[in-house]
């Protein structure tokens, strides 16, 4: 079984991160991604919702569409999240699975800080680093790499058209932006 591993912050999480999810379940022959958000990155300091809200929203995005699931490991676990440690756990997880392949799929700005992630020689061995690019052509150095849609949009411009007050229709899905409309977040 091929797992993409797709983590984040997603703070919050938006189309584009879904259709990159979408490319990458089709591009790489996945039998299933799962979404893993971030309980506090130890490479970014603006994390804005809390690790329950980013969940929750997470779980909106996905729904009920059979190809994604949500795993809240890394919020459960609490503390700064390290990838080495979720590979490891779902390594023992899924155990039983003798033919598991983990996918771990980076957008290009988290590929370009992996020589400074914890345990990054377990982490390229625990799973196959698949960079997710939109548009970027320079990431020959960071392994094997799969185009996907160029979608000009971004957790922090979506928290900042919330904070003015401008609509995000467009930005994100409507679960989502219920959501963060219902816990008037970003304000």
């Amino acid at each position: 079984m091929r797992i993409g591993i797709f983590g984040g912050t997603f703070d919050p999480p938006h189309v584009g991160h879904l259709l990159a999810a979408s490319d990458a379940f089709e591009g790489l022959h996945l039998d299933r991604i799962v979404w893993v958000p971030a309980a506090a990155q130890p490479l970014k300091s603006a994390i804005v919702a809390s690790p329950a809200d980013r969940l929750a929203m997470v779980q909106a995005l996905v729904g009920d569409d059979p190809r994604f699931t949500v795993d809240p490991i890394e919020i459960e676990r609490g503390g700064l999240s390290f990838t080495v440690e979720t590979l490891r756990a779902l390594h023992e997880r899924w155990k039983s699975d003798t033919a598991l392949a983990l996918v771990l799929l980076l957008g290009a700005d988290a590929a370009a800080t992996l020589p400074q992630w914890r345990g990054v020689d377990e982490v390229m061995r625990l799973a196959e680093v698949v960079v997710l690019r939109r548009g970027e052509r320079n990431t020959a150095a960071m392994g094997h790499a799969i185009d996907t849609r160029t979608v000009d949009v971004s957790s922090t411009e979506i928290r900042a058209r919330v904070s003015a007050g401008f609509s995000i229709r467009g930005f994100v899905t409507s679960p989502v932006a219920a959501y963060i409309e219902g816990r008037r977040l970003y304000r």
